[in-house]
C-alpha cells in the first residue's frame, strides 16, 4: 500500500517505521531536524530489544507527494486545520483517512447522529476540515503507545508488546477498507483487533485520560506521583466515574472496547507524564478542547452531574491559557 504518515513524530514515527519495514511505501511530512534526518537515513524505532529501521519518503509539504492508498494522521486534534489545508494532493478517488487523536474527534457527529449530541464546531473551527475531508473518507483512530521522539529520525516505544491502535468506521459498519487496513499494521507488528463500536474505544481511552492529563496538568506531578497521593487518587477516582457515567447516557458501551495485549487500556507507565503536562511543560499548544472542553459538554448535554469536572476543567483552562497555550 501507498500510505502517508501526517505528521510523523513519536506517535507516527512508530507506525512508518513499522509500515515501512513490512513493505509498504511509506511517506511522511514533519519539520526540521526529525524531517532531514528521516530524508537521510529513514527512521528508526527502538522496540524493546529490537531496532526496525525503515526507508520512507519524508517532505515537509504533502503537495510533493501524490494520491495515497490511505492517509493517517497523527496530529494533535489542535493542530488538525494543517491538514485540511494540505490534504487535497494526497486524496485520491477513495483514499481514506485515519484520523488517530485522543479526545472526542472532530467527525464524531457522522454516520451515528444523535440529537444529544453537544455543539462540536469547536473541534473544526471554520468547517476547514469538513470541507476539505468527505465523510466517505473519514475513518476514526484510537491508539495505545507510549512513545518519545529521543533523536531526529529516531523513535523510543516504552510498551513494546502492548501496543494497539484501534481503527474503525464512524457508523460501524464492516468495511472491507477497515479490514485492509487492519491485516495491514497487524502484519507490521502493531496490534489492530476489530472494533464493535469505535466511539466505545474514543471514550475508553478518554476516560482512562481524564484523572491524568487534568491532575497531572494541575499538579505539576507524574501518574505514579497522583495515584500515590491519596487525596489525588480519590479525585481521580470521580472523573473516572463521572467519564464512565458520560459515556454511558450516550449510549457508549464501553465494555465493548477491545483491550491491549495483555489486557486493560492502561500502559502501565506510572512513572510517566501524560501528554498533556508534557506539553505545558515544553510550551505546546495543547489538547484542551478535544479532551476536556468537550468532555464537559458530552456530560451538560446529556444532563450528567458531573461536579469534578465542572470543577477542574476551568481550572486546566485557565492555566493553559494564562501560559499562551490554549485559546478560548
Amino acid at each position: 500500500m501507498r500510505i502517508c504518515i501526517f505528521g510523523a513524530g513519536a506517535i507516527g514515527g512508530h507506525l512508518a517505521a513499522k509500515l515501512g519495514a513490512s513493505g509498504h511505501e511509506v511517506s511522511v511530512t514533519a519539520r526540521g531536524a526529525h524531517l532531514e534526518a528521516m530524508r537521510s537515513a529513514g527512521v528508526v524505532l527502538h522496540h524493546g530489544d529490537e531496532v526496525i529501521r525503515a526507508r520512507v519518503h519524508a517532505v515537509e509539504r504533502a503537495a510533493e507527494l501524490g494520491p495515497q492508498d490511505a492517509v493517517l494522521v497523527t496530529l494533535k486534534a489542535n493542530r488538525l486545520a494543517a491538514f485540511a489545508d494540505a490534504a487535497a494532493p494526497l486524496l485520491g478517488a477513495h483514499t481514506p483517512v485515519v484520523f488517530i487523536q485522543n479526545g472526542i474527534p472532530w467527525w464524531y457527529a457522522q454516520g451515528r447522529p444523535s440529537p444529544s449530541l453537544p455543539d462540536l464546531s469547536r473541534l473544526d473551527p471554520d468547517g476547514k476540515l469538513a470541507r476539505s475531508i468527505s465523510p466517505q473518507r473519514v475513518l476514526g483512530g484510537v491508539v495505545y503507545s507510549a512513545n518519545e521522539v529521543v533523536a531526529p529520525g529516531v523513535i523510543k516505544n516504552f510498551v513494546a508488546g502492548r501496543n494497539m491502535l484501534a481503527v474503525g468506521e464512524p457508523d460501524d459498519s464492516l468495511s472491507l477498507r477497515v479490514k485492509g487496513l487492519r491485516e495491514a499494521l497487524e502484519a507490521a507488528g502493531m496490534h489492530s483487533p476489530p472494533v464493535k463500536e469505535i466511539r466505545g474505544s474514543i471514550w475508553s481511552k478518554l476516560v482512562l485520560n481524564l484523572g491524568n492529563s487534568m491532575l497531572c496538568l494541575l499538579t505539576g506531578e507524574s501518574i505514579a506521583g497522583v495515584r500515590g497521593n491519596p487525596a489525588l487518587s480519590k479525585i481521580s477516582s470521580s472523573l473516572k466515574n463521572e467519564g464512565e457515567a458520560i459515556a454511558r447516557a450516550h449510549g457508549v458501551a464501553l465494555e465493548a472496547a477491545p483491550q491491549r495485549p495483555g489486557g486493560g487500556h492502561s500502559s502501565g507507565m506510572i512513572a510517566h507524564k501524560p501528554s498533556m503536562l508534557q506539553d505545558y511543560e515544553r510550551g505546546r499548544p495543547m489538547e484542551i478542547d478535544s479532551q476536556l472542553v468537550a468532555t464537559l459538554e458530552f456530560a451538560r448535554a446529556a444532563g450528567v452531574a458531573a461536579p469534578t469536572l465542572e470543577a477542574l476543567v476551568p481550572l486546566c483552562v485557565h492555566k493553559a491559557a494564562a501560559k499562551g497555550l490554549y485559546s478560548h
